[in-house]
């Protein structure tokens, strides 16, 4: 975990692994509960009979946006910068769902600054987001992250 006052001591990390996150599992309920919220309920996320006997994962599907969602609560796990006051999620840009991910499956998150630049408001940081399946060389997805931070003073 790195801990910085300031987003502007992250200047030299640039282009650097920023760390790694916890090993998470989806459950199958945890994939079920993500379907009824989003309203995407097709069977390959929820019916796990049926994906076992039919889909060529051999099991329930983890949904492409729930892998997403992960990132920001695992990137906490990576980094953080006390003077931040405000983090606004700015968007997304090159995301790719590489590899399913089923019940059986941990993931973490790799997360790497790719850049960092300071603005007006404080600072927009752009972070290479790779959410690593455990015993896979493919990685089950992968995105930069777009964040502006605006900093107080460091708490």
């Amino acid at each position: 975990m790195i801990t910085v006052d300031s987003a502007r001591e992250l200047t030299g990390r640039v282009g650097s692994l920023l760390g790694h996150s916890d090993w998470v599992q989806l459950p199958a309920e945890r994939i079920a509960a993500f379907g009824a919220l989003t309203g995407d309920e097709h069977w390959v996320h929820v019916d796990r009979e049926r994906a076992r006997e039919e889909s060529p994962f051999g099991d329930l599907l983890a949904h492409g946006f729930l892998l997403l969602s992960l990132v920001t609560g695992l990137s906490n796990q990576c980094y953080t910068v006390r003077a931040a006051e405000r983090w606004t999620n700015h968007g997304l840009d090159r995301v790719r769902f590489t590899s399913p991910v089923t019940p059986a499956d941990a993931v973490r998150l790799a997360l790497t600054l790719n850049s960092l630049e300071e603005t007006t408001t404080g600072f927009r940081l752009v972070l290479g987001c790779v959410l690593e399946r455990k015993g896979s060389d493919r990685p089950a997805m992968v995105a930069d992250w777009i964040v502006l931070i605006t900093e107080g003073r460091a708490r």
